[in-house]
């Protein structure tokens, strides 16, 4: 069996109280490569907790989270950062891209790390803006880019570092129907392609999408359709 890209061991936050606060109670979850999962729920029902552990903005207060079978738990803050840099890429219903940037300088700043030169940042911002069906759009400011094209932008910059899992947390919830369409079709395409597809939504019709669906609702992770690879 290969390595799963996420494992959860019994994974669970607590926050501090008084009264403390089980925000995630200990869960076992894994996906595997190339899978794609939707995590539903209420607001206030864990999702961001979930979703802050699995991208190594929090740290889980039980258990282990194993990424690409590397233990989460042993690393310091500049070994984390790392391994989000390296192994995640993040898509937000707020597209963050920087205004005074094209569309390939937004792209291009995530590699600013992997210490590839300019000319091939460039490149391959490009090369993964083509991919999301912008090629004709490179050099083009975000505030002359619609919404739907803002978030392929967001979706190439998540994209560059070749991640091996990317977590969507409602993608779609600042665009109109017909535009949520399309951008549900590109991680469609993604995800064909082997991208391992996290995604976060409220909504039934989005989460259809996927081929396994987790709910969490008070804090309680369960798996409501599809099976574990």
């Amino acid at each position: 069996m290969s390595t799963p890209v996420v494992e959860f061991q019994q994974v669970g936050l607590t926050y501090p109280g008084p009264p403390a606060v089980s925000a995630l109670r200990p869960a076992d979850l894994r996906i595997g490569g190339g899978e794609y999962v939707a995590v539903v729920g209420p607001s206030g029902s864990g999702k961001s907790t979930f979703l802050n552990i699995m991208g190594l903005l929090d740290s889980p207060t039980t258990g282990r989270y194993l990424l690409d079978g590397k233990d989460t738990a042993v690393l310091d803050d500049a070994d984390r950062a790392a391994l989000r840099g390296q192994r995640l890429g993040f898509v937000f219903q707020g597209f963050h891209l920087l205004p005074h940037r094209d569309a390939t300088e937004n792209v291009a700043l995530a590699l600013l790390y992997t210490g590839s030169d300019r000319r091939r940042r460039r490149a391959r911002a490009r090369e993964v803006l083509g991919r999301v069906g912008l090629s004709h759009r490179l050099d083009t400011a975000p505030s002359r880019l619609s919404g739907g094209e803002r978030q392929r932008v967001a979706i190439a910059r998540a994209m560059v570092n070749h991640p091996s899992l990317l977590l969507c947390d409602e993608p779609t919830g600042n665009l109109d129907s017909a535009t949520a369409r399309s951008i549900l079709d590109l991680l469609d395409e993604l995800n064909a392609g082997g991208t391992t597809v996290v995604l976060i939504t409220h909504s039934a019709d989005v989460a259809d999408r996927a081929r396994r669906t987790v709910t969490i609702r008070d804090g309680v992770l369960t798996e409501t359709a599809g099976v574990t690879s």
